[in-house]
């Protein structure tokens, strides 16, 4: 028999290698097809997402990749929310009242009440003055009305307390810098008012310039995931916090954002520190847009302390507004006087509880009136 035909050892291996490549191709030909059946670019065509080594970036994260709420329409809070006021001074005052006639006993009690809720030395004496008039000349008037007036005109309602914002839509990226000590609720109040704003049907992009606090940026970032609000970090802890607030802004600019929401540090240990850094957040922000707005966050129940506090910052920013968070039951209403007295500006959000609509635009004729318990 002729076994001339036979490969020797080294050409079976040959044909062995070259039948692997001809599966092998075969094979490619037949993923690759499956590939653009799937869905997947073809050569030269755009890629509908970065590859998965390609790196996140550093800055800039996607809050609108979560399912969007939609938050409580803002003009109806304060009158949802009002009954938290009642109770401390509104019900103090109230008991001294029902009695009818007051005695000297009374109005002593009435001036401790005052100043015990933090309404301030000049306020309460201005108070028990306007008091004390409408009641010699109306003697037959209901002191409870006559109360209501009084701490509505002390509370002052002929001040502006709206954000000095353009209309919804116009995409002017005016920034509104928040600030306040560490620990009043400030980075969650920022996530607030951006709720706040949203349900105005503003665009907003928030910057996370306390980059001192390891948790804020991911604070702010849950906050804006569920209004889908962009959230400008720096993903390093210390960082600069001007050059996250300038990332922001110019963020905001690009994006054609109604508004920026910048959170900031508030570190009282070296005021002189405290001063360079705010000042430097805000010039840097105004060479994108100066500020509309400096909103001073404070905590309603510290009373005496969150006046020293808003001193330091009122000494280091042009503040245009207070926002008082945890103003329920448990805090003195009178700090929305003395706040007011002591710096010159008109307190625009109250806080009055944890629920993330719980923050409302003031109204002084509402809050005076959750105060005293009058009916919704």
């Amino acid at each position: 028999m002729d076994v001339s035909w036979i490969p020797g050892s080294a050409d079976l291996v040959v044909l062995i290698v070259a039948g692997v490549a001809v599966l092998g191709g075969i094979g490619g030909v037949i993923a690759a097809k499956g590939r653009r059946a799937g869905g997947a670019p073809e050569a030269g065509a755009a890629p509908d997402a970065a590859p998965a080594s390609a790196p996140e970036s550093a800055s800039v994260r996607a809050s609108a990749r979560a399912s969007a709420e939609a938050p409580e329409r803002p003009d109806a809070r304060l009158h949802r929310l009002r009954a938290r006021l009642a109770g401390g001074l509104g019900a103090s005052l109230l008991a001294i009242f029902s009695k009818g006639t007051l005695s000297q006993d009374d109005w002593d009690e009435l001036e401790e009440t005052l100043l015990l809720a933090d309404v301030g030395a000049a306020a309460t004496d201005e108070i028990l003055d306007g008091l004390r008039e409408r009641l010699r000349s109306t003697p037959d008037a209901d002191p409870r009305s006559i109360l209501r007036d009084v701490l509505i005109e002390t509370i002052d309602p002929t001040l502006d307390r709206s954000l000095r914002l353009a209309e919804p839509g116009a995409g002017q990226h005016e920034p509104i810098v928040v600030v306040g000590v560490n620990g009043v609720g400030k980075t969650t109040t920022v996530g607030k008012i951006a709720r706040v704003l949203v349900a105005e049907g503003r665009s907003v992009v928030m910057g996370a310039a306390d980059t001192f606090r390891a948790a804020a940026a991911d604070q702010l970032e849950t906050w804006g995931a569920r209004v889908r609000v962009p959230v400008i970090r720096s993903d390093r802890e210390g960082a600069d916090p001007a050059s996250v607030a300038f990332e922001a802004a110019d963020h905001a600019r690009e994006q054609g954002a109604d508004v920026l929401l910048v959170d900031t540090a508030g570190r009282l240990q070296n005021k002189a520190g405290l001063m360079d850094e705010l000042g430097k957040i805000i010039r840097v922000v105004s060479k994108v847009a100066p500020p509309v707005e400096v909103l001073l966050v404070l905590d309603a129940t510290t009373g005496q302390n969150g006046l020293a506090q808003a001193r330091v910052f009122a000494e280091v920013a042009n503040v245009t507004g207070i926002v008082l968070t945890k103003l329920d039951g448990t805090a003195k209403g009178g700090i929305v006087v003395a706040v007011q007295r002591e710096l010159g500006v008109p307190v625009k959000l109250i806080g009055l509880g944890e629920g993330a609509d719980d923050l409302a635009p003031f109204d002084t004729e509402e809050f005076v009136d959750g105060l005293l318990g009058n009916g919704a």
